[in-house]
């Protein structure tokens, strides 16, 4: 089995691993670069051929699949099914281009066969729902690919259970490392739960309407804020695009819409949008505890808004500000980057301090340890990492790899 990293040995996101055996292909990931224009021709890996079996998908992340509408829409998209559709929902948001997305769906466990390559999805525990790590097998050769995960959220359990009955005889693992240029080796991220304690303490102590900015996507973290609403007593009110996101799930665990202590707020720009483009049909079915402009002012000062930075001016109208806090549950580099630079100014205009409580998506060192340790992999590919470096220092095995570069595993 042959190997080629197109991108991602010396940088996080934009992944996009070819492999090559018995005459077939694959490629493991489709990333939009961080920083990248989805319309960029420049960044689409050379990958297109008849024997271009499939792209197999980690996680509805745009850094693992924002490029995929550059390939010949016969290609098949390999992918968990809720992530399928989770990208699906989002994308008349976000205007992120997609192609079919035809293509068999992933199952935690079940072993799918994709022309000469066996492989076996995990599912793991990451800020992105459906998502998985791989091992691939093929001419006698077994590699692991970690994808996009992480030991401390709501699905830890999957991590504890990975590691303690790891795939035995890996040639390669390929493992991301996000957190080592953010973390010392000996330090750890917060839970999910330690947050879901820290948000219920930050809704007890407040007076006014709480707006918590994070992605719709996280379905970790709006688990958690549902939880620390319905503990403190405050609704959540959410907006037509994470309706849609969280009914895509299909979870019935997952907090939906019409659940009692939700409300549906329609932003005007999204009213525009459904105008513009006849989505009538979404907002009525999830328009069974919709409020309007009037109803932020009458309920807003024991609310939590999941928010997005197109309500400021609905905010603003509606009057639902006084004694208002904002709690950013994001990525830090977004802020330092001057992504919401517009909200921080709207934010200071109004006196209201940002206040961050986020724990990441990724491994730990520690658990990036363990996890390697317990794989036990002749070779072991640093990979979705600004910190490549590191690797040599904390695991053993260690391969440093080149983008574009084949080798034979």
């Amino acid at each position: 089995m042959k190997v080629r990293i197109h991108r991602g040995t010396q940088q996080i996101g934009g992944t996009c691993i070819e492999l090559a055996a018995a005459g077939d292909r694959i490629a493991l990931d489709f990333g939009l670069p961080l920083d990248g224009d989805a319309t960029d021709t420049t960044l689409v890996p050379e990958i297109a051929g008849d024997n271009l079996r499939g792209i197999v998908i980690s996680h509805p992340h745009i850094d693992h699949y924002g490029l995929l509408h550059h390939l010949s829409g016969s290609t098949p998209v390999v992918m968990g099914s809720a992530a399928r559709r989770i990208v699906q929902a989002a994308a008349p948001f976000t205007g992120q281009p997609l192609p079919s997305l035809n293509g068999p769906d992933l199952e935690h466990g079940k072993t799918i066969k994709i022309g000469a390559f066996r492989i076996t999805p995990y599912l793991v525990d990451h800020s992105a729902y459906d998502a998985y790590s791989f091992l691939i097998e093929a001419e006698g050769k077994r590699i692991f690919y970690s994808g996009d995960f992480r030991a401390h959220g709501r699905k830890a359990k999957l991590y504890e259970h990975l590691v303690a009955n790891p795939p035995q005889d890996i040639h390669a693992l390929f493992m991301e490392g996000s957190s080592l240029s953010r973390l010392e080796s000996d330090e750890s991220f917060p839970t999910e739960s330690d947050l879901e304690t820290e948000i219920v303490a930050h809704l007890k102590a407040d007076q006014g309407m709480v707006m918590f900015h994070t992605s719709a996507q996280n379905i970790d973290r709006v688990v958690t804020l549902y939880r620390a609403c319905k503990r403190t007593g405050r609704p959540l009110i959410i907006d037509l695009y994470a309706a849609a996101i969280l009914a895509a799930t299909e979870n019935k665990n997952i907090p939906q819409s019409d659940w009692p202590g939700v409300h549906l707020y329609l932003p005007k720009l999204q009213a525009i949008q459904v105008k513009k483009n006849e989505w009538f049909p979404l907002l009525k079915r999830h328009s069974t505890n919709r409020i309007y402009q009037e109803q932020l002012k009458e309920i807003g000062r024991n609310a939590v808004i999941l928010f997005r930075p197109l309500m400021r001016p609905d905010l603003d109208d509606a009057g639902c500000l006084d004694q208002a806090s904002y709690i950013y549950s994001q990525w830090a580099g977004y802020l330092e980057q001057g992504t919401y630079a517009s909200t921080e100014e709207w934010l200071e205009t109004l006196g209201i301090e940002i206040r961050h409580i986020h724990t990441s998506g990724h491994a730990s060192p520690k658990d990036l340890k363990r996890f390697a340790e317990a794989l036990a992999p002749r070779a072991l590919i640093p990979i979705h990492s600004f910190a490549t470096d590191k690797y040599s220092e904390l695991f053993s095995n260690v391969v440093y790899r080149h983008d574009g570069e084949w080798w034979e595993v």
